[in-house]
């Protein structure tokens, strides 16, 4: 009897123990405060900025000018050239262009073996062209000098018609060349072109079509 009674009372003291250790397994968990994220610091560029001058350049389409060079003409050697043109710019890419050029025929290779043989007298030498040519500016960019000059420049290609004075004939002439041109100022520019003038000739006992390579280097004012 006293046994049953000393379970009896054992039972009754470790339910409530283990119904506290149960309660406590499912309660709501402590809340732990999170500590506040600073804010990142802003970072501010440290940017110079340099001054820029735009160049002004007006808008002016006719561009007249003079040139000088060398004239190779096929048979006849190479000699001074001077000319001068005038240009039109429809827009900032195509532009015509024509010229007035002279020069004049030297010796030719059989004049210096036989002297008493004269293939053309010494009027008939002058070389007189005149050309009209349709341009186009293929590679519009700038030229640097040094650090701080900058210049506006085009490379720019030109193919046309026109005649040739020689030898007391007109003959009719086709041309094509590549050019480069670098603006100074906004008025003023500089040339630098080649150009080969193409025409019919009998003048060496046969007919042949005779090249003329002009190499030529000139300003121009933009009006």
């Amino acid at each position: 009897m006293e046994i049953r009674i000393s379970s009896i009372l054992l039972a009754a003291l470790l339910l409530p123990g283990c119904s506290w250790f149960h309660r406590g397994d499912k309660g709501p968990k402590p809340v732990v405060a999170e500590e506040p994220q600073a804010d990142p610091s802003i970072i501010l560029p440290q940017v110079k900025r340099r001054a820029i001058t735009t160049p002004k350049i007006k808008a002016r389409d006719i561009e007249l000018g003079a040139y000088f060079g060398a004239l190779s003409i096929q048979d006849f050697g190479t000699n001074p050239v001077y000319g001068a043109r005038v240009a039109y710019h429809v827009s900032e890419d195509i532009f015509f262009e024509s010229f007035l050029g002279r020069s004049k025929g030297g010796q030719t290779s059989l004049e210096d073996v036989f002297p008493n043989i004269t293939v053309v007298d010494k009027s008939g030498r002058r070389f007189t062209y005149y050309d009209l040519d349709l341009g186009y500016n293929v590679l519009p960019g700038e030229i640097f000098l040094g650090r701080g000059r900058a210049f506006n420049s085009a490379l720019y290609m030109t193919v046309g018609m026109g005649a040739v004075k020689f030898a007391k004939k007109d003959q009719f002439s086709l041309n094509f060349g590549v050019g480069s041109r670098i603006l100074i100022t906004d008025w003023l520019a500089l040339h630098m072109d080649v150009r080969d003038h193409v025409f019919e000739t009998s003048l060496t006992g046969r007919t042949k079509n005779v090249h003329n390579i002009e190499t030529t280097l000139g300003f121009t004012t933009f009006f």
